[in-house]
């Protein structure tokens, strides 16, 4: 039965858009956001330095001429240098710290609260959501965006929300079956955790569940992980991309055909280029994530540096939506490990671990420097117990093989039992580089 278009879109209006449309109303909207930009003290330095006004932005191209804004740039102007509206206006704040240094902040007025839960709603409708779902976030809440965000945006569709916050495994998977769940949030790694346990506690997440849809993201992941999480759970699992810089989850998400995650491009101005040069890459080449609110009222961000890789996916997507659409997250720029010369990404080593059947989906990477010789050891868990040493010594050497097909060096390799690595709430840490303390 083919779907009327009432059925596919929650905003039918502006998801089919056309590519002409969508650049008109972003034309419209960037204008709009530049001269509030000349509200916050940040930009009104940035732009004097820059010998720019807003009036010399008179097309989509001339957002070139804008410098780019950076996560130092947040640090540097903590906690309020970004401001655009009065403080009397801002109704939430949300803080991202990463591991170490000055937190940034991300200022919301309350329409900009309103049109985050848009956005996650209309992410959330467009893989099949309805009122009546029973929707379990395990994300962090509090100044994690996860949290708050997915609530906001499933509760805007009607559905009965669980916060579950992050953690405790057991009491996930109790809500899960008590609470009836048939859609769930998590981060890639613990889903699968979650997997784990449920073989643990003897759930079968098919028969004894009524889980149908999975939200993804926040954390680097290979399509074969994506479908190894599919078996598992019995589930259909969608890609997501948010960061705090920009609101949280709701900036890009995959449609039903699970082939890019759609941009939403009245929301924000999508560039991809070169992270060396800063250059403009084609549509379908590699490169770095620039984004630019043009819809958000308290601290818009012109020109941000992401560090995330990832592409823009050319042609028409079948959903019949013309919002552009990104690959998968590569990982990012500032993750990439340099190994004898050799740019390495830790998503190229999942792709070619998750390939094999016999192996789990739980590895780490370790970089150690030995007589100023840098090495890589890969330790990758087993679906299952095996005592079958031969084959155990021919699958290790062909995961080695097609490793150093696809890296161009030769890693350690060593097959360890299920559950032998160490286990996260949070994203999983796949690279632990010891050469600092090393060399």
């Amino acid at each position: 039965m083919i779907k009327t278009q009432m059925e596919m879109y929650l905003h039918e209006e502006l998801e089919t858009l056309t590519r002409t449309e969508i650049e008109a109303l972003q034309f419209e909207r960037l204008l709009r956001t530049v001269r509030r930009c000349m509200k916050s003290p940040f930009y009104q330095k940035r732009f004097a330095e820059a010998h720019l006004s807003p009036e010399d932005i008179r097309s989509l191209d001339d957002l070139r001429k804008i410098p780019f804004t950076t996560k130092q740039d947040l640090r540097d102007n903590y906690p309020f240098g970004l401001a655009a509206v009065p403080m009397s206006e801002v109704v939430r704040l949300h803080s991202s710290s990463g591991t170490t240094g000055t937190p940034t902040v991300i200022l919301h007025t309350q329409k900009d609260l309103d049109e985050w839960a848009n956005a996650v709603a209309r992410c959330l409708y467009m893989v099949g959501l309805r009122r009546g779902d029973v929707f379990q976030n395990s994300s962090g809440y509090g100044m994690f965006t996860g949290g708050l965000g997915f609530q906001y945006g499933a509760e805007r569709l009607g559905m009965l929300t669980v916060p579950a916050a992050a953690g405790n495994t057991k009491r996930q998977i109790k809500f899960i079956t008590d609470f009836g769940t048939t859609a769930l949030h998590a981060i890639p790694s613990y889903a699968s955790r979650i997997h784990e346990v449920m073989e643990e506690m003897g759930i079968d997440p098919v028969r004894d569940t009524k889980l149908r849809t999975l939200v993804i993201g926040a954390e680097p992941h290979s399509e074969e992980q994506r479908r190894k999480i599919e078996k598992m759970l019995g589930v259909k699992a969608y890609n997501s991309f948010g960061m705090s810089e920009m609101c949280g989850p709701g900036v890009a998400f995959e449609c039903t055909e699970q082939n890019g995650m759609h941009i939403w491009e009245d929301y924000y101005i999508v560039e991809i280029v070169d992270p060396q040069t800063l250059e403009p890459v084609p549509d379908g080449e590699v490169g770095e994530l620039v984004l630019t609110t043009i819809n958000r009222e308290a601290m818009p961000l012109l020109r941000y540096r992401t560090r995330d890789l990832t592409r823009i996916l050319p042609g028409d997507c079948p959903c019949g939506r013309h919002h552009k659409r990104l690959d998968r997250m590569k990982g990012r720029s500032d993750d990439m490990m340099i190994l004898k010369g050799v740019n390495i990404f830790p998503i190229q080593i999942e792709t070619v671990l998750m390939q094999f059947e016999e192996l789990g989906t739980d590895y780490l990477i370790t970089l150690t420097n030995e007589e100023a010789n840098d090495l890589m050891t890969v330790e990758v868990e087993l679906k299952e117990f095996s005592d079958d040493y031969p084959r155990l010594q021919a699958l290790t050497r062909e995961i080695t093989r097609q490793l150093k097909d696809e890296i161009l060096l030769t890693p350690v390799v060593r097959l360890v039992p299920k559950g032998t690595l160490p286990k996260q709430e949070g994203k999983a840490v796949r690279v632990r580089d010891l050469r600092r303390t090393l060399i």
